[in-house]
């Protein structure tokens, strides 16, 4: 009824909603593909209009009017993605199927455009006589590197297989993200009041709350990160602690038609094909060229240093906690689930911190209100309340304005539910931009926290409500001209910084003593507590540094080698190679290596949290310098060469405007409390 109607379908209208914020209410799921097809279209016949056009290419009629395209279909690609991925169904999965290969082709069409190459490629031949400022420079290369890596200079047979593959890879990635939410959504385990028993009282609501989410009147354990950890964390009982971290372990590696392994074979032989047809040694090359680690050698030799200060304090505490183990009358070797349990025991015994007495002082709101005071000490943000209809009730709204104009809206959702995918993740569902119009970011952040009384948060949960802060602080201050710079429009190896940074300020004892309050009492953060949280931020940091270098280690070696016939056989002997301890898996194996295989974004690149650390540990230091966590000068530099600049010039650049120089892993290692 009309769905092919511009006029009746939602998406393909202009927004009349405050800050033109997607009208969920009345988009349903059967107006996506029919305005895909409009806007894919529409897109290009303004294409078209740029290769007719008669006078010689230059950057206004070439490059400026590339970025007038597309703004219909950017508006029903942003809205579906952010839904689809925080919000899903059976309609929306069989959606993301079509879009992924629809939007894979229309890219091809665009990108396989000899006559809009060659203008492009004409226009930077003659940019010295554009008279372009700085920026537009950046841009107009960054335009041009992109068709050249998309297969725009080739010929023939190669530009054949080029678009085959490429296809083949959007679909690859869309079914293995779908296999491992199938996974994640569909196991369960009933838990009995004596499975509970030691459980804490916060992770005994989750659980029922769980059940509640499933239509079952019982306590259950699914497989969401909220709960698998506080639960491998907490249950005295081996056997189920083991249950539940073979599930977790085995999500996309089950057997039958969800298995996860032959679509990650089948990606590292395209991506490999697609490297070498471009002319380079592996896909590991072809993906850093554009990094700021430049090269996998350089990766291999950050991963190589911090590698052996992390094993060994992996097995030193390794011992620790197989000695705690036999205390409790076990002979046997600690294993991978029981990693968690004998960590949480220690935590107690070293520190006097019990999950159970702290998380109570987290409470969701209150570390909401905690990431936006430490943002209106720095950079002079407001937020205030936005009452719009979401695509979903748990999801609200701020406007985020400075000296009174409106700069972005703030989206957060932040529990977890069955139809969203795991992890935490920011998006812009619009970025921040001053060409063809001046148009706000609206930005969202994804978590998945328990829903219970209260909404506690553990420490961990803490520190990722403001690392996804960070990236969002990134998109809300962008300050540039062009969409294709703006916010987290930067290298891979970069656009953790400003995230990873943020985490710092939660362990400022200011913003402790003012937001942890017990949600029960009102009572602040007692100053032992505060003492120990601090004391113990390097805790257990042997095994989370070596379980996250192992997955890293990995990717790296299966991006840069020939890819071997047995993926799996592979991944054990990059671990026995680099002794990993018995003990510690991998944080992400390669059936649920959804960084990596689910799309390109962290393929070659899931180094770039390390890389970023590298920065950030010294990006805090300049802070601390001046003794003041929240000094205006540090922020300002800060916000001017780092947030506000976006990919307006290369990392090392940006870094060095801010800092003065570049990093070395010192700090970093320091940190982490592995140069002990």
């Amino acid at each position: 009824m009309g769905k092919t109607d511009k006029s009746l379908n939602p998406l393909l209208r202009t927004w009349e909603t405050p800050h033109n914020i997607a009208p969920f209410s009345i988009i349903n799921d059967e107006h996506f593909e029919p305005a895909l097809e409009i806007a894919c279209a529409e897109t290009l016949i303004e294409i078209e209009q740029i290769t007719a056009n008669n006078h010689a290419p230059t950057f206004e009629n070439t490059i400026e009017a590339l970025f007038k395209t597309g703004q219909l279909l950017d508006q029903v690609i942003s809205t579906f993605y952010t839904i689809a991925g925080a919000h899903t169904n059976e309609k929306r999965d069989q959606l993301l199927l079509v879009f992924s290969t629809k939007l894979s082709d229309h890219n091809t069409k665009i990108y396989s455009n000899t006559e809009l190459f060659e203008r492009i490629d004409s226009v930077l031949e003659t940019k010295k006589l554009q008279n372009l400022n700085n920026e537009q420079a950046r841009v107009l290369m960054l335009v041009h590197r992109n068709f050249v890596r998309s297969g725009a200079a080739l010929k023939g047979e190669n530009r054949e297989k080029f678009q085959t593959i490429t296809r083949k890879l959007a679909e690859i990635g869309t079914r293995f993200s779908q296999n491992l939410l199938s996974d994640e959504r569909d196991w369960f385990m009933k838990l009995d009041n004596k499975n509970l028993e030691t459980l804490p009282s916060f992770l005994v609501q989750a659980l029922n709350q769980a059940g509640k989410d499933r239509g079952i009147n019982q306590a259950v354990l699914t497989l969401s990160r909220s709960l698998i950890t506080p639960f491998l964390q907490f249950c005295s009982d081996r056997a189920l602690r083991e249950l539940a971290y073979v599930a977790w372990t085995k999500r996309g590696a089950n057997e039958g038609d969800r298995n996860n392994v032959k679509l990650a074979y089948e990606t590292l032989k395209l991506r490999a094909q697609m490297a070498k047809i471009l002319g380079y040694a592996s896909y590991s090359h072809y993906k850093l060229d554009t990094e700021m680690a430049s090269s996998p050698e350089n990766v291999d030799k950050l991963l190589t240093t911090v590698w052996g200060p992390a094993r060994k304090a992996a097995i030193k505490d390794e011992a620790i906690l197989s000695s705690l183990m036999r205390q409790d009358g076990i002979g046997d070797t600690l294993r991978a689930w029981d990693w968690r349990f004998y960590a949480e025991r220690r935590r107690l015994r070293d520190y006097d911190l019990n999950e159970e007495n702290v998380k109570p002082f987290f409470q969701l709101d209150n570390l909401i209100n905690a990431t936006f005071k430490c943002a209106s000490e720095l950079f002079g943000l407001e937020f205030s309340p936005l009452d719009v209809p979401l695509y979903h009730d748990d999801c609200r709204a701020w406007t985020v304005s400075r000296k009174g104009e409106n700069i972005a809206v703030f989206i957060g959702d932040y529990f977890s539910r069955p139809s969203k995918r795991s992890g935490a993740w920011c998006n812009a569902m619009r970025s921040q931009a001053k060409f063809p119009t001046k148009q706000i970011p609206i930005v969202v952040n994804v978590c998945n926290f328990s829903k219970v009384d209260n909404f506690l948060l553990s420490f961990e949960d803490a520190k990722t409500l403001f690392h996804e802060f960070g990236h969002a602080l990134h998109q809300i201050l962008s300050d540039v001209t062009y969409n294709i710079i703006s916010g987290t429009s930067v290298a891979r190896d970069f656009v953790e910084l400003p995230s990873q940074l943020f985490e710092h300020w939660l362990e400022v004892p200011d913003i402790l003593e003012e937001f942890a309050t017990h949600c029960e009492t009102g009572e602040t953060l007692p100053p032992k507590m505060l003492s120990s949280i601090l004391a113990a931020s390097t805790f257990d940091m042997g095994f989370q540094t070596t379980e996250y270098l192992a997955s890293a280690f990995v990717d790296l070696y299966l991006h840069l080698e020939e890819t071997p016939d047995d993926i799996m056989e592979r991944q054990d002997q990059i671990l026995q190679k680099l002794k990993v301890p018995r003990s510690i898996g991998m944080r992400h194996a390669i059936p649920h290596f959804a960084h990596v295989f689910s799309g390109s974004g962290y393929a070659s690149g899931y180094y770039s949290y390390m890389w970023s650390e590298v920065l950030d540990c010294d990006a805090f230091a300049a802070f601390m310098e001046t003794k003041n966590p929240f000094d205006r000068e540090v922020a300002q530099s800060l916000e001017k060469n780092i947030l506000a600049a976006g990919g307006s010039e290369e990392p090392a650049i940006l870094y060095t405007k801010f800092r003065g120089r570049l990093p070395d892993p010192s700090a970093m290692i320091k940190a982490r409390g592995l140069d002990e």
